[in-house]
């Protein structure tokens, strides 16, 4: 499971500067669920050895009055859920009263905090830096999060404490070729109700087994002789508590969940707008590359004018999830929930299945004689050949030259080629493009003895007969 690392400290000392860096994105998943506010932002750090989940917060340190109040109670949620916390402060103006009082709470966490002097560019970082020692969290490390400067040192750091944690444990054992399923959406879309109808089909077998990892539940069970394992979001799953209508949301539990499956069943509530917040969840789920099914729940005793209404509002909201199958479904009564499990092996079987190489790259000819890449810069873009590079998800390495000036619509071409050739539905796929060096590039000092030579008789030959 991927670590969290928090970033708290006073208003404007960087912290949303850093995650951006960190998190090379501004896109990040906002959590504006019921209990969270749009002050902390999650997101994919990947900046470092290896992924993890960075928390921005909401400013601490101010009067605690008003919105202040709740940023500040924002704030200690992320200091809960954290494995290490960086705690920035910003050089240019020293330490301040609020710095210390905050200090003085981090310490008392009893988890790793790193002291980040932030905006050093264009100043004396060591002078700068000097009186932090007097918060009393150790040696503070220099960054200008604005140009990363210092950030990857940082980063190194922090990585290196936490593999030992708790929080890095690896999952459960499994049996050969178990499937990883979570099961993901907004609170009160019906997730329990399909978690149960899930573990209650008939010929199913069930048994508790806990996770390793931050309350997390695994639930291995089979179905036709196919074994999977539930991956809880919620983190509460007995047996004897599985009939809970409402869960406890937690956005932490949920990108950890969607990290540790294979497949995630993505659930939607027919009878609600698909929010913002959905596409949102969408999306990280794709970036992770995991395999994904989309179950539109409650769909029963629908009329027939909002079932054309959600169709419209799944193609304007959701229209870029066209490898993904969608079912309508009704999780209370069991009405096609029988037929996710023929989807979830579908995806799994695309996202781990093995691409021959001359399979690839004669999918590669067929489509570049079918639809030739662009001319740039007066050449036109060559593709060479294919290989694969990689499983859940697929990735195809494609190697050619100029191939970074290939616009998206060609990629996106290629990409729809490949997955309708070896059936690829149910999963992202990465297309990695590559270009060669330049052959001509150099190409004198590559001359071997005699060729250069025979250049020399050549170039006489030219000037004489030009005399």
């Amino acid at each position: 499971m991927e670590s969290v690392i928090a970033l708290v400290g006073r208003p404007n000392v960087g912290k949303s500067t850093l995650f951006n860096y960190l998190t090379r994105t501004r896109d990040a998943l906002v959590a504006d669920f019921p209990g969270l506010t749009r002050d902390r932002q999650y997101g994919r750090g990947k900046v470092g050895a290896r992924p993890y989940i960075v928390v921005d917060t909401g400013g601490m340190g101010e009067d605690e009055s008003g919105v202040y109040k709740g940023m500040h109670s924002q704030a200690l949620q992320a200091l809960d859920e954290a494995d290490a916390v960086l705690f920035l402060v910003d050089a240019r103006s020293g330490a301040t009263a609020a710095d210390v009082q905050l200090a003085g709470e981090l310490r008392r966490l009893g988890k790793p905090v790193y002291l980040v002097a932030n905006k050093i560019d264009g100043i004396d970082a060591d002078s700068a830096i000097s009186e932090f020692h007097e918060l009393g969290l150790g040696e503070p490390r220099a960054i200008a999060a604005a140009h990363g400067r210092g950030v990857s040192r940082l980063m190194d750091v922090v990585l290196a404490d936490l593999p030992a944690r708790a929080g890095a444990s690896a999952l459960p054992d499994e049996a050969e070729g178990q499937i990883r399923v979570a099961v993901v959406g907004r609170p009160n879309v019906g997730k329990s109700t399909l978690v149960n109808r899930l573990l209650g089909e008939e010929r199913v077998l069930v048994y508790d087994e806990p996770g390793t990892t931050r309350d997390s539940i695994f639930i291995p069970f089979e179905r036709d002789g196919q074994p999977f394992t539930l991956i809880d979001t919620a983190g509460v799953r007995r047996r004897s508590r599985v009939s809970e209508s409402v869960e406890k949301f937690s956005v932490i539990k949920t990108l950890q969940a969607i990290e540790a499956a294979h497949v995630v069943i993505m659930v939607v509530d027919a009878r609600e707008a698909i929010t913002d917040q959905d596409a949102h969840l969408v999306g990280h789920i794709i970036d992770a590359g995991r395999g994904l099914v989309l179950a539109v729940n409650k769909w029963d005793r629908l009329p027939e004018d909002q079932k054309r209404s959600v169709r419209r509002m799944l193609d304007v909201k959701l229209g870029f999830l066209d490898f993904a199958r969608t079912h309508f479904i009704s999780a209370l009564h069991g009405t096609g929930v029988g037929l996710l499990f023929d989807s979830v092996r579908r995806a799994y079987a695309a996202a781990t299945r093995e691409l021959a190489t001359p399979d690839l790259n004669h999918v590669l000819r067929e489509a570049v004689n079918a639809h030739a890449p662009p001319i740039t810069r007066g050449r036109r873009v060559k593709l060479r050949y294919a290989h694969q590079g990689g499983r859940n998800p697929p990735v195809i390495v494609v190697h050619g030259n100029q191939t970074e000036r290939l616009p998206a619509a060609y990629k996106r071409y290629l990409t729809n080629t490949f997955r309708k050739a070896f059936d690829l539905a149910g999963t992202p796929v990465r297309l990695e493009l590559r270009s060669g060096e330049n052959p001509f590039e150099g190409r004198k000092n590559k001359l071997t003895p005699r060729q250069q030579a025979k250049r020399k008789r050549m170039m006489r030959h030219v000037k004489s007969n030009k005399r």
